[in-house]
């Protein structure tokens, strides 16, 4: 599926962006990254070293970085239009070592953070605050031809996000620095700085822009990984009255009870989802969140059909939000979805007058208000870490977190 979907890249080519994309890089200086090569086959190895390349560029060096759970669908080979030699990573934070002559708000020797989207600024969605909507930084028309239009670009994530290249290394080039690099004051350490590039905004995002809970909600969570973690510590925040999480790993539903004073764990290997929070919850819940993503059929049906290519996505869980969530209730698709699924309940979504909303983390629109909560100490987003390495770990820890080994969670890397 990868090679038609390259081909098909190939065969529309781009659209004009006012920015150089790809991988501009230097002929003679190098440096070393997480290349991505096939179907769990990623590989720590030199490459060329990214150059500022137009002026509003800035060339970060990486201070710490990370894998996103967003990541293993690269890693399991289930998201197109990846090529061999792509650079990986969207989420990092580090020092601004060189600057093009038209950015106006960051210097030499900054410390910040880089949003994992590539937006102007100056577009229509961009004025907004719709920063992954940014029509100007994703060149390829293969999104525009899958969707019917095309969000920003996105580090690290291959044809669809524009072959940007990614943060997992020791130096990344950010272009329209002024828009996508954010300042981060010497207070806030950098295993709490570090998330601000991702899971700290889009649980945020979540939890209170899409989901809109407030004081008194009853939420269910889909997943305990950072994301839902994370979401289900905005959702206390924000006044949740009871809120459901929903794992089957022993060591995750152990974080949130230890994190997550009003969650009440749900291991989907013992009951049947809908039928506890149906006892639990009869009138339904408030806002269903679904931080899991399209990989995790359950149903023997959605097994096969994913395995013989007759989707691409399952519905298995977004099919249990919609059960779960009382008449006019709201749901929530933070999770990855990327193509196509069958026996989507469609039915029950119009019926019981849902709002389903769903979408990549505007993160330029999330920064500030969540950078607020951590200095105020109201929030901490390294309550999901639970390893700690180098850059060099992280083929290892792609490993074990795909396969939900060791504990893992998240990690914490610095080059």
């Amino acid at each position: 599926m990868n090679a038609a979907v390259n081909y098909m890249a190939n065969k529309l080519g781009n659209r004009d962006v006012p920015l150089t994309t790809g991988m501009p890089h230097s002929d003679e200086e190098t440096m070393r990254a997480i290349v991505w090569y096939g179907t769990k086959d990623v590989r720590y190895e030199e490459v060329p070293k990214p150059i500022v390349s137009d002026p509003g560029d800035a060339l970060v060096r990486i201070t710490a970085t990370t894998i996103c759970g967003s990541d293993l669908h690269a890693y399991a080979n289930e998201i197109q239009g990846f090529r061999k030699g792509m650079v990986l990573g969207h989420e990092a934070m580090g020092i601004v070592e060189e600057v093009g002559n038209s950015v106006n708000k960051l210097q030499v020797g900054d410390r910040v953070v880089l949003s994992f989207c590539v937006a102007c600024g100056q577009c229509d969605h961009c004025k907004r605050g719709q920063w992954t909507g940014c029509e100007k930084t994703n060149p390829t028309k293969l999104m525009q031809g899958l969707y019917g239009h095309t969000f920003s670009g996105i580090y690290g994530y291959g044809e669809l996000g524009g072959s940007f290249a990614g943060s997992q290394a020791e130096y990344v080039r950010v272009p329209i620095a002024d828009v996508n690099l954010l300042k981060v004051p010497e207070s806030v350490p950098d295993e709490k700085a570090l998330y601000l590039s991702d899971i700290a905004v889009t649980s945020f995002h979540a939890a209170v822009d899409l989901g809109q809970v407030k004081k008194g909600d009853v939420v269910a969570i889909w997943g305990a990984g950072p994301i839902g973690m994370l979401t289900a510590k905005w959702c206390e925040i924000y006044g949740a009255k009871k809120i459901f999480v929903i794992e089957n790993v022993a060591e995750r539903i152990d974080m949130v009870r230890d994190h997550i004073r009003k969650a009440h764990t749900i291991n989907f290997d013992e009951v049947h989802v809908n039928e506890e929070l149906a006892k639990l919850c009869p009138q339904g819940v408030d806002v269903a969140i679904e931080c899991a993503g399209f990989r995790y059929a359950k149903s023997k049906l959605h097994k096969m059909e994913r395995a013989l290519k007759m989707e691409t996505d399952t519905a298995d869980l977004v099919n249990e939000c919609i059960f779960a969530t009382k008449l006019y209730g709201r749901i929530v698709l933070i999770a990855d979805y990327v193509g196509y699924t069958n026996h989507f309940n469609i039915g029950a979504l119009m019926e019981k007058h849902l709002y389903l909303s769903g979408g990549q983390c505007p993160v330029q629109a999330c920064w500030d208000r969540v950078l607020e909560h951590i200095e105020k100490d109201e929030f901490d987003p390294s309550i999901c870490v639970t390893h700690r390495g180098t850059l060099e770990d992280a083929p290892n820890l792609y490993s074990k977190m795909f396969y939900k080994q060791d504990g893992i969670v998240k990690a914490f890397l610095r080059p």
